[in-house]
């Protein structure tokens, strides 16, 4: 097989695995954007901008609340 055919091979799979993991684990979104939004906040924070990062800090943290509530979900119905 080719380098090319197994490059694309391997992005199908990584693809697909993605896909997979975020279909069992319905929380992973949230948890993530939490992770971005308070990076983005302290960013935020470290250039002055309080009222900002404070706006995003709570975003992010209602994000992660979701996040682990779906992910709560996720597994009991995964042990069902």
């Amino acid at each position: 097989m080719s380098n090319k055919n197994e490059r694309t091979l391997k992005k199908l799979s990584l693809k697909m695995r993605l896909k997979n993991y975020l279909k069992e684990n319905w929380g992973a979104p949230f948890v993530i954007g939490f992770m971005i939004l308070l990076s983005t906040a302290a960013v935020y924070l470290s250039i002055g901008n309080e009222t900002l990062a404070d706006e995003l800090a709570v975003y992010a943290y209602y994000s992660l609340v979701l996040g682990v509530l779906l992910q709560l979900i996720s597994y009991i119905r995964s042990n069902d």
